[in-house]
This record gives structure tokens, sequence and C-alpha cells, in this order.
């Protein structure tokens, strides 16, 4: 059974920082692109941030030079390190590749 599994979320200040990890089984992540996306609340799907089969990487605008993708092949877990977190940004954030997606954990701005 193909999985992903998210954790790392919470309760953070403005400003604080959290990391996201996303480990996959029954699949291997190495070669495939893997992203991350978040919902607010009664908003809609909104991607954050790509890492692609080759390393490469992109970001949206609103998150560019605060959030960090990266990817362990070993352990077979995406990462997204997130810096200076704004309360805009409480949101579940799900990770996916190809067409399995996480759960997501919630992430909570919050002073």
């Amino acid at each position: 059974e193909v999985q992903l599994v998210e954790s790392g979320g919470g309760l953070v200040q403005p400003g604080g920082s959290l990391r996201l990890s996303c480990v996959a089984s029954g699949f291997t992540f190495s070669n495939s692109h893997k992203l991350w996306a978040r919902q607010a609340p009664g908003r809609g799907v909104e991607w954050v941030s790509t890492i692609y089969g080759n390393g490469r990487t992109d970001y949206a605008d609103s998150v560019n030079g605060r959030f960090n993708i990266s990817s362990d092949r070993v352990k077979n877990t995406v990462y997204l390190q997130m810096n200076r977190l704004k309360p805009e940004e409480t949101a579940v954030y799900c990770c996916q590749s190809g067409p399995w997606r996480g759960q997501g954990p919630q992430v909570t701005v919050s002073s």
C-alpha cells in the first residue's frame, strides 16, 4: 500500500520556524517530483513548493526566500523548512507525489 505520512506541524508564533517531513512507503520517491501544497480554512489549495527528480526546486512567490524544500533519498523523505512564518500561512500542509497525497499536518501561526 502506498502512503505519504507527514509530520512536524503544530503551533508556532509569527516569525517562527517549523520543519515538515513527509515519508513515503510503498514506493520510491527518488526520481519523482514531490511537492508541498497548503489549504487555509475557507480557501482553495495553494501550491507551495516542488522538488524535481533532478533536484531542481521551485517556490511560490509568497514563500520564496523563507521556505526550503529538500529530500533524502535514503530515508525516502521530503522536507519543508519554513522560516519567518506569518499568521496568514495557517493551513493544512500536504505533500504529494504523482497520484498520491498525504493527509497533512495542521500548521497554526499565532501569538
